[in-house]
């Protein structure tokens, strides 16, 4: 015992340590003397290497606030920018993902061919909505309908309830698309009505986002789907590699039934989106049925992702309804998804339109606020012509980080007229806009970058319909709920989380 005591009081002395210590500095010395002399071309190389790289930067296509990120990457830090560059432009999943979506696209379209008559008539009529009809349908194939029913849901509980019922009318199939799925009260009643209705015959498929479930669904999950004869599938599992094809979710909310109903909106299949499980004071969510046509759109879609996903060839024909109701409703719908592998920013131009062309007021329902050049600019020119732009946040946040950093875009909003209300009562997470009693939206997409540049989303375009004044009775309730901030509150917040938020805004693209 005395000899291990010595040797490890000697092993450990101060003369011993001091010893290693210059030891290992004059070896470092040694390295960079060796190598010094390749050190200015090495270094040299890569700045030339980076310089290259952000000219082509600056010439692309990209949004300029991810442009400004990579750009200040690779002039600060060449090494490291050069090589995070390559590894983001040498990724081969996702040019195979997109390979296959497109292959997957062109055969989708088939089943979306636009009517004629119907688009020249709206293009005689209001050219305005003929326009973004055009835009929509050139760039990503989607229809405008005039025959379909729509019904709003201002909560998920609202929205579950009526879900339950036509989960168990369906007669042929039923296909559900969830970013979370959670086990507990709302899951196990759905999972018990899909159980009978396989028994029925009716095909049942489920899919979920492998990053939206990773920590709230059960590994055995699939499992036990199948053996109930219900076909299940995750969209881009995790793997322990490297990569940014994992920046790519399914962000959709999409349940489908028998291609006659399809339900869409804020809420996941967990229980706090039905006020079960509380966690962040009351979950606010809203929510649409559709009946229709315009469901052909969101079967087409629901499709075309679990086909690459499974290296499926599954027929769209066998799941387009051509049993559809004759509905007498005036207006318009368009039923549409964003692909983010896509050149063109479907939501994001949506969203712009609406801003962009309102002439009395833009309302807003965004749980995250992460603003680009081009919206952040939208929102205060419309504010400054006088256009009356509101936007509701939640006041208790889900991701605290994303919560400063949309807090840094208050002050510049209000200090050019628009109006911020934060929801007393909870977490607002509907995702909803409005304009002028004749237009809105209602779906999954989110006002940051994630939704509107990496994220599968869905939504749904009304215009004109009866539908849009229940939209707006739901804002004008929200609002008496909410807060408005001024300027003076914005300077109350804490300095530190203020802080946060500013440096955030660097990394905004990436949040």
């Amino acid at each position: 015992m005395r000899i291990f005591k010595l040797i490890a009081r000697t092993l450990f002395s101060r003369i011993i340590l001091v010893t290693i210590s210059l030891l290992v500095q004059i070896f470092i010395m040694y390295l960079l003397f060796s190598v010094g002399k390749h050190i200015v071309l090495i270094f040299g190389g890569f700045t030339l290497l980076s310089f290259i790289i952000v000219l082509s930067i600056v010439n692309s296509r990209r949004n300029s606030s991810y442009k400004i990120v990579w750009i200040i990457l690779l002039l600060l830090f060449p090494g490291i920018g050069v090589f995070f560059y390559i590894l983001y432009k040498l990724q081969f999943s996702i040019r195979k993902m997109k390979r296959k979506l497109d292959v997957e696209t062109n055969i989708s379209s088939k089943y979306l061919i636009q009517d004629r008559v119907l688009l020249n008539n709206i293009k005689n009529n209001n050219r305005e909505l003929y326009n973004l009809a055009y835009y929509i349908n050139n760039v990503s194939s989607y229809k405008i309908y005039d025959n379909c029913n729509v019904k709003y849901y201002d909560s998920g509980l609202s929205i579950y309830k009526d879900l339950l019922e036509s989960l168990k009318s369906a007669k042929k199939y039923i296909f559900m698309e969830f970013f979370i799925i959670d086990k507990g009260y709302m899951l196990n009643n759905i999972v018990n009505i899909l159980k009978d209705k396989v028994k029925e015959g009716v095909e049942v498929r489920i899919m979920y986002d492998g990053f939206g479930s990773l920590f709230s669904m059960h590994k055995d999950f699939n499992d036990e789907m199948e053996n109930y004869g219900i076909k299940c599938c995750v969209f881009s599992p995790l793997k322990p590699v490297i990569s940014f094809h994992y920046n790519y979710r399914d962000h959709r909310k999409l349940c489908i039934i028998d291609g006659n109903i399809a339900y869409t909106g804020g809420f996941n299949i967990a229980d706090e989106y039905i006020n079960m499980k509380q966690r962040f004071g009351y979950w606010k969510d809203g929510g649409i049925k559709l009946v229709g046509d315009v469901v052909d759109s969101y079967v087409v879609m629901f499709l075309e992702l679990w086909n690459i996903n499974n290296n499926n060839n599954i027929e769209y024909e066998k799941y387009i309804s051509r049993n559809k109701n004759i509905f007498k409703n005036n207006g318009y719908v368009i039923g549409f998804g964003e692909n983010p592998l896509s050149d063109f920013r479907l939501s994001k131009s949506i969203y712009l339109d609406i801003i962009n062309n309102a002439k009395y007021y833009v309302y807003i329902m965004t749980p995250y606020l992460i603003l680009d050049d081009d919206i952040l600019f939208a929102l205060t020119y419309a504010s400054k012509r006088g256009v009356d732009v509101k936007i509701f946040m939640p006041s208790i946040p889900d991701k605290k980080l994303v919560y400063y950093l949309g807090r840094s875009f208050y002050y510049d909003l209000i200090e050019d007229g628009v109006e911020i209300y934060e929801f007393n009562l909870g977490f607002n997470h509907s995702k909803i806009f409005l304009s002028d009693d004749i237009k809105a939206v209602v779906g999954t997409i989110n006002l940051d970058y994630r939704s509107l540049y990496m994220h599968f989303e869905c939504g749904c375009y009304i215009y004109d319909r009866n539908v849009v004044k229940e939209i707006r009775n739901d804002f004008l309730k929200t609002k008496k709920n909410s807060k408005k901030l001024s300027i003076d509150d914005i300077k109350k917040y804490n300095v530190f989380k203020r802080l946060i938020g500013k440096v955030l805004r660097f990394l905004a693209p990436l949040i």
